[in-house]
């Protein structure tokens, strides 16, 4: 009896010990690893950060400002507008398709940034963004609030909140912010022959054929990304700044910026942002490559382009199809009737 009593003793201590260590892991467990629970807490605060206009240098622009859920979660403006009405230089880039992202995503117009917990702080230190001096004061500004210091505290089980806690919460949100199943997914994953009319299933039909459009913007995946996440010259902005290229490129080479620093410099100087790709790796071959946007809900993201410089859907097909041609060597030929479908597909997205 003395030894089985024992034996259960060491199995409880055991076990206590065993408990404890899990509670220790689970603190600094990464994103998707948290149970559903505290998954649903670090969503809901998260958005909560999302949607608070104190986090930002005159208080008045949230992350929400310029990420409107009706437009596909742009803005609907050429460049995006922030502190004190200050003008950025890129167009604001969509968050519907971040959940069918893959292992090469990349995020902004240039691939800055690989971890989206990084990439959804930036805006707030950006001068002409959020506008906060740095993430010190960002931190300042959560830990004065008496709730988001709560709830910070109880998420990750100590008191000192840190930045990268921040970036975590906010990109467990934006990964949340997938969109209902599109007409196009229930036509291919629900099987639902109904989803798409005839005029859409002709688009489909160029998109993935004649007019090549699924090159980069791939079908493939459940959802379907719409994006090779990969970097494409469309010949936007480059004419503009072709006088002073060299002068442009040997600065970007002189700076060697990195992180946040490339897009708070791109913010001010609207000619290096023309650049592309270029201002994150300084290789000539990169000069004027841009990240190919998922299509999803690209019907409501007007205007297009990194620069925001085509205001149209129809304007977007006509551009693509104009730089397709002159890659090709050779003319793309499509009808009204044929553009018509592949806007009507392009709808569907």
């Amino acid at each position: 009896m003395r030894s089985s009593a024992n034996g259960i003793r060491l199995i409880l201590r055991r076990s206590a010990w065993a408990w404890l260590t899990l509670a220790l892991l689970g603190c600094s467990q990464p994103y998707g690893n948290a149970d559903a629970a505290l998954q649903r807490e670090r969503i809901d605060l998260g958005r909560r950060l999302f949607s608070d206009p104190h986090l930002s240098a005159d208080n008045n622009i949230k992350c929400a400002s310029c990420h409107i859920p009706s437009l596909a979660y742009t803005d609907g403006k050429q460049v995006a507008v922030g502190v004190g009405g200050r003008t950025g230089s890129r167009n604001t880039p969509s968050l519907s398709a971040l959940d069918s992202m893959d292992t090469n995503a990349s995020f902004f117009w240039d691939g800055r940034r690989r971890q989206l917990e990084e990439a959804v702080l930036d805006p707030m230190t950006n001068p002409v963004e959020m506008g906060l001096r740095d993430r010190g004061e960002l931190l300042q500004r959560v830990q004065g609030n008496v709730e988001y210091r709560e709830r910070f505290e109880h998420i990750f089980h100590r008191q000192n909140i840190e930045g990268e806690d921040i970036g975590i919460v906010l990109a467990d949100y934006v990964r949340s912010l997938s969109a209902e199943p599109s007409a196009y997914d229930r036509y291919v994953t629900q099987g639902d022959r109904m989803a798409l009319d005839t005029r859409a299933v002709l688009g489909l039909t160029l998109f993935a054929g004649k007019a090549g459009c699924s090159q980069c913007h791939l079908l493939s995946g459940k959802p379907a990304a719409l994006t090779d996440e990969k970097f494409h010259r469309t010949g936007v902005g480059l004419d503009d700044i072709a006088p002073s290229l060299s002068m442009l490129t040997q600065e970007v080479v002189k700076s060697s910026l990195k992180g946040s620093a490339i897009g708070d410099r791109l913010a001010t100087h609207p000619d290096e942002a023309q650049l592309g790709r270029f201002n994150v790796t300084r290789e000539p071959a990169d000069i004027g490559l841009f990240r190919t946007p998922s299509l999803r809900g690209v019907a409501n993201t007007a205007p297009y382009m990194h620069d925001g410089s085509v205001p149209t859907l129809e304007d977007a097909i006509d551009r693509e199809i104009y730089y397709r041609s002159l890659q090709a060597g050779e003319p793309l030929n499509l009808s009204a009737e044929e553009r018509a479908n592949l806007r009507a597909f392009l709808e569907t997205l």
